[in-house]
């Protein structure tokens, strides 16, 4: 029975992924196509071109890796495993077309190598190439985006020994667009930028989720988009400081966080891991985050044990004595080689954790706490975030009686804690939660 349902949503999947393939590809052929023949009309066309790209070789042979990724586009769609998947991969590929197709018209580009006269095999494929291909669509290159998104989909379903041949055929791929001379590095450059954002404003675990933001996480965002502007005004004001739009964007990002995008913003899901695009965009952010961690922490121990097998620590970067983590960060990205079991539920740095999230991060604490012998419950330094989540486990517990019992042991055991008068509230109110179940 089981595995009759399991031929059958097979079957469903590929269904659905031969009308992903019967919309999109007729839409990618008419939509590149007309845009390319309406550019080639336009006066207005410019190039964009580094001196040092004239050295880059002619390869003829990269035309097969350039031409494979129509193969592969059609693959993909047939790959995934569950619906979600599909309808999200689907998604993804729409919006590189459209997004593509927009920016040829926005920002028309050539390019302006001749291309050597081809013989054999090879020959007859830049042949069969120009047939509908002409020197513009340039900007964002479109075969740069494609790379990224199908290369996304076979990792997640391939062994590690196949990723890496996978790997190595992407980024063969990605190489051969200037190598074929079908590109300029700037097309290169603003393809990869698109492909990332493309999957990350599309995730294909998860969802969006919006959170009324209180007074202190929108003076937060205040911050955060004043520093966004300064790096914006910067990298665009100081010639040849166009790297820092990065850390423009990911402050802004941040900021949206703040505003009410709350822990989606991360794409961090429950194993600890942010998606790959997330850590991309907000790789500034990201490291700045873990450089202050450093910092912060030199003098603070790396747990400490509270009661009952539970423990207080910060974000473990190595091996730990308790068997498993309840990891609290939305901004650290949990890295392979910490052992145990690790199960993440994100909160926000620097905001204090509503009843409801409390509740949520105490049932997940106490389940670990059944089925292990010690737990450590981590936040960036183990002050906050993990502080009242640990309190309020004590409180449901019945270790103690009231919140202030609760604070004064964390404290005697880490006297860092910073616990604010709004920590304190939403203890109380997770307390008086707890008195209404009770009755």
């Amino acid at each position: 029975m089981v595995e009759s349902a399991l031929t059958q949503n097979k079957y469903s999947l590929w269904k659905q992924g031969g009308c992903w393939l019967l919309l999109l590809g007729p839409l990618f052929f008419l939509s590149y196509g007309q845009v390319n023949q309406f550019t080639a009309t336009r006066y207005d066309v410019g190039s964009r071109v580094f001196a040092w790209e004239h050295a880059i070789p002619f390869m003829p042979w990269t035309i097969v890796p350039y031409w494979s990724i129509d193969l592969l586009y059609g693959i993909s769609l047939f790959i995934c495993t569950s619906k979600q998947e599909l309808t999200r991969h689907g998604c993804r590929l729409l919006a590189s077309s459209l997004i593509a197709c927009a920016g040829f018209l926005l920002f028309p580009l050539k390019f302006t190598f001749v291309r050597p006269e081809t013989q054999d095999m090879f020959g007859w494929l830049f042949h069969q190439l120009e047939l509908f291909d002409l020197p513009y669509n340039q900007a964002p290159s479109l075969h740069i985006i494609l790379t990224w998104l199908l290369w996304l989909r076979f990792r997640q379903h391939l062994n590690r020994g196949a990723r890496m041949v996978s790997g190595a055929w992407f980024l063969l791929i990605a190489a051969s667009v200037l190598t074929t001379w079908q590109h300029h590095f700037v097309d290169v450059l603003s393809g990869f930028i698109v492909a990332v954002v493309i999957s990350y404003a599309i995730p294909i675990e998860g969802q969006w989720r919006w959170k009324r933001p209180s007074p202190h996480a929108l003076r937060l965002a205040a911050k955060y988009t004043l520093g966004g502007i300064i790096f914006l005004l910067a990298g665009v004001l100081i010639p040849g400081s166009y790297f820092l739009l990065w850390p423009a964007g990911a402050l802004l990002m941040v900021s949206a966080g703040y505003v009410g995008l709350g822990t989606s913003l991360f794409q961090k899901n429950e194993h600890g891991h942010l998606s790959l695009s997330a850590r991309l965009l907000l790789w500034p952010y990201l490291t700045g985050a873990r450089l202050s961690k450093m910092w912060f922490s030199r003098h603070i121990p790396k747990t400490s044990a509270i009661l009952d097998g539970v423990s207080l620590g910060c974000f473990p970067d190595k091996s730990l004595q308790q068997t498993a983590v309840l990891d609290l960060t939305a901004e650290f990205h949990h890295r392979t080689r910490v052992p145990g079991v690790w199960y993440a539920y994100p909160l926000m740095d620097l905001v204090v954790p509503d009843v409801q999230d409390i509740a949520q991060a105490v049932a997940k604490l106490t389940e670990l706490r059944q089925g292990h012998l010690t737990v450590v419950v981590c936040c960036a330094l183990g002050l906050s975030r993990s502080a009242t989540v640990v309190a309020a486990w004590l409180l449901a517990q019945g270790h103690v009686s009231c919140v202030q019992e609760a604070i004064d042991l964390i404290k005697s055991q880490r006297p860092q804690v910073v616990l604010t008068p709004a920590h304190i509230h939403a203890l109380e109110q997770f307390q008086g939660t707890l008195c209404q179940i009770s009755l």
